[in-house]
């Protein structure tokens, strides 16, 4: 049974990764989180941000939705999850990077294209959720035509979404305010979940580029 698995599996966390970080595990509990990152991710159990960043305990703020959207700023007293994550990394924890990380083969993507979720009655959350994809599917389809192959046009749309999803971040003044002060940076990430591999958003060339280019030469 997968409780038994858990049970197993946090047993190994305690006898090894969290016996090689036990100092900075004590650390973070006495002096509290100062994360280098906000990670905006999908749920996609595929997706383990820590894993695929070799991020060290601390190091990001993550919050999780379905397909790594970001609804537009909407300062009113409704329930707002990502939302508040936002603020919180921002105003409160002064992170000094915010990263949105889309992936390839996005389930929340293809359900956009098929509209697998409008009809569903108990779908109903989800199915206004999505519509935060719309956009990127509207240019994808543009771009490529409603014939296109399927999968490619899947492919195109999960990187129009995390671009579109980075142009609702800047719709929340205090996240708008520090990008343009430079106290913090924006990044649009996808993630290939075939190859393990990430591309990153180069505004300037409006360009998917290797993560890896990144890499400064010693």
């Amino acid at each position: 049974m997968i409780y038994d698995n858990i049970i197993l599996g946090n047993e190994l966390f305690q006898k090894s990764y969290f016996k090689a970080y036990e100092k900075e595990f004590l650390q973070l509990s006495k002096k509290g989180q100062t994360p280098k990152a906000l990670y905006i991710g999908c749920s996609d159990s595929r997706v383990l941000p820590n894993l695929i960043t070799g991020s060290a305990p601390g190091d990001l703020f993550v919050v999780r939705n379905i397909g790594n959207f970001v609804a537009p700023y909407k300062p009113d007293e409704d329930f707002h999850s990502t939302a508040s994550a936002i603020e919180y990394a921002v105003s409160v924890l002064k992170v000094k990077n915010i990263i949105v990380c889309g992936h390839t083969h996005c389930g929340a993507i293809e359900a956009i294209h098929t509209k697998s979720c409008a009809s569903d009655p108990e779908l109903v959350h989800t199915k206004t959720w999505l519509t935060l994809g719309e956009s990127a599917k509207s240019q994808a389809i543009l771009a490529l035509g409603l014939k296109a192959d399927k999968e490619v046009l899947y492919r195109l749309t999960e990187k129009l979404s995390v671009i579109s999803q980075l142009e609702n971040l800047l719709t929340y003044p205090a996240v708008e305010k520090r990008v343009e002060s430079g106290e913090i940076a924006i990044h649009g990430w996808i993630y290939d979940i075939e190859s393990g591999e990430i591309e990153y958003f180069d505004p300037e060339i409006s360009q998917f580029l290797p993560l890896s280019s990144l890499k400064v030469e010693e």
